[in-house]
């Protein structure tokens, strides 16, 4: 009984060695065109807007009809929008709620609007 036991125990061991010892994963594209952007699809961003910085409202609250009071997130709303810079003479792509985009409709373009806010369009 006890030699089944520790032969248990060696190839418990032996399996979580060996776990371990492979080749890692590789996160990310492999082609070299991905190596050179700047823009990874896997990178996790905040729920932020790019231009005027507005985050979640994480002390909302919801009053039920018992009057207990639950708090609960108010997200943004967010959109992926393209604009083209003419500074850059490119588009770039933003992830802007929709009191950005106003604003951006507002200056006239996305460069007046970033350089009011002082957003660096290089970036995106």
């Amino acid at each position: 009984m006890k030699s089944a036991i520790t032969a248990l125990l060696v190839a418990l061991v032996i399996a979580t060695a060996s776990a371990f010892t492979g080749t890692p994963l590789q996160l990310g594209r492999t082609s070299t065109a991905a190596a050179h952007s700047t823009r990874s699809t896997l990178v996790m961003r905040e729920r932020k807007c790019d231009l005027l910085g507005k985050k979640a409202n994480r002390k909302a609250r919801v009053v039920t009809f018992s009057h207990k009071r639950i708090h609960k997130v108010q997200q943004v709303n967010l959109q992926w929008k393209r604009f083209y810079s003419d500074d850059l003479g490119r588009q770039v792509r933003l992830r802007l709620s929709t009191k950005g985009i106003k604003t951006v409709n507002k200056y006239g373009s996305i460069d007046a609007a970033a350089k009011k806010f002082g957003v660096n369009l290089t970036k995106y």
